[in-house]
């Protein structure tokens, strides 16, 4: 297999990374965002900066895991991660729940490399990548396309490419792979592996040489809940409501500098033990169910449940049951986040009731998820 088969999507080779730094430099695009994100350092000396790194990680670990580091000192109360059931020595593929665009994968990486594990190669939508230069820039920080908006043939032909570039990553370039165990964000939080991802990984050969890892992101507050919310309404006010690239961008912007309270990256152990466990002649329609069934399991088992996601499973159902694993004081500031959430909704004509069943809904469901497991043992 040679790399240039996956030209069009992979992320860039350190050799051509000078060029793109210079393309990059030069766009007013890139420049706005750098003088926003790196206050006080001109584009001069940030060049000089960027024209420094060698490689993907050296862009990485000099220029976005600094940046990142500050954003969790302003926007959280830290982040925590779990990684003990990795062999240091292999390369995985972490199958995960999805909150947040931009910050699930980017936050993955200061995981890794904290633990000094090497950073992941990340599948992203090329929905998002809405101006040229940031196509660019998500290349250069690893990030490998996932082409969208294709009809049914082309679609079938970029799955099978895919696929086997994440096959050729993990056994040719022993790279970790990011990939959301769903297209799009879990609005509700009820998360779910599709069937379909799983299908398309196998497309380049067996699950079982891309070491896959369940990996649950756990948010203590998600800033987008309430846009996530307006969200529901307008799909159940307006058929066909799609959301716009200004959407997108108001969700990435809140998703990034809105507060997060507490972050925790939990690795479950790698699958290959348990694929070893399925009948040989297991039919595939049933395999996909069973791989994604124990993939959804391992994300709810690892999921950090916060005081706020039991307050809201008690507010949604009625009931004070899960009372013991938080205080009085917890409610009410919960129940006050949940005011100035709602506060923030800027659409015509909300439901407010609706939109407030709909956040409690997307605190609960990892609860609700979690405490499911433990009743069907």
């Amino acid at each position: 297999m040679d790399i240039q088969e996956f030209d069009d999507i992979r992320p860039f080779l350190p050799e051509e990374l000078p060029a793109i730094f210079d393309k990059l430099l030069a766009d007013p695009g890139f420049q706005e965002a750098i003088e926003t994100v790196y206050k006080g350092i001109g584009m001069d000396q940030f060049g000089k900066m960027m024209r420094a790194c060698r490689t993907n990680e050296e862009f990485q670990e000099r220029l976005v895991y600094p940046v990142l580091m500050d954003l969790l000192k302003k926007a959280s109360k830290g982040k925590t991660a779990d990684f003990t059931m990795l062999d240091p020595g292999k390369s995985y593929t972490f199958v995960t729940n999805h909150r947040d665009i931009v910050l699930d994968s980017a936050l993955l990486d200061c995981s890794l490399i904290d633990n000094k594990l090497g950073t992941a190669e990340i599948a992203i939508g090329d929905n998002l990548l809405i101006r040229p230069w940031i196509k660019d820039l998500v290349r250069v920080n690893k990030s490998f396309i996932v082409q969208r908006s294709l009809n049914m043939r082309q679609m079938l032909l970029a799955s099978k490419k895919m696929s086997c570039y994440m096959h050729y990553t993990i056994n040719e370039k022993h790279n970790h792979i990011w990939i959301a165990q769903r297209e799009g964000r879990a609005k509700d939080s009820n998360d779910r592996t599709q069937e379909s991802v799983l299908k398309m990984m196998s497309m380049g050969g067996d699950l079982r040489e891309l070491n896959i890892v369940p990996l649950a992101i756990s948010y203590e507050f998600d800033p987008c809940d309430y846009l996530k919310a307006e969200e529901f309404q307008h799909k159940r006010d307006i058929a066909g409501f799609k959301k716009s690239q200004q959407d997108d961008l108001d969700n990435m912007r809140t998703g990034i500098f809105g507060y997060k309270g507490h972050i925790h990256y939990q690795a479950a152990p790698c699958i290959n033990a348990w694929l070893d466990t399925l009948p040989s002649d297991m039919p595939k329609t049933d395999y996909f169910k069973a791989v994604a069934s124990h993939i959804d399991e391992e994300i709810h088992r690892s999921y950090q449940l916060y005081p706020c996601n039991y307050i809201a499973m008690d507010e949604l159902q009625g009931t004070s049951a899960h009372a013991s694993h938080y205080s009085e004081s917890d409610k009410s500031s919960f129940d006050s986040y949940l005011s100035g959430q709602l506060s923030k909704v800027s659409m015509e004509n909300p439901d407010m009731d609706y939109l407030r069943e709909r956040i409690l809904t997307m605190y609960a469901n990892p609860a609700i998820n979690q405490l499911s497991l433990s009743e069907n043992q």
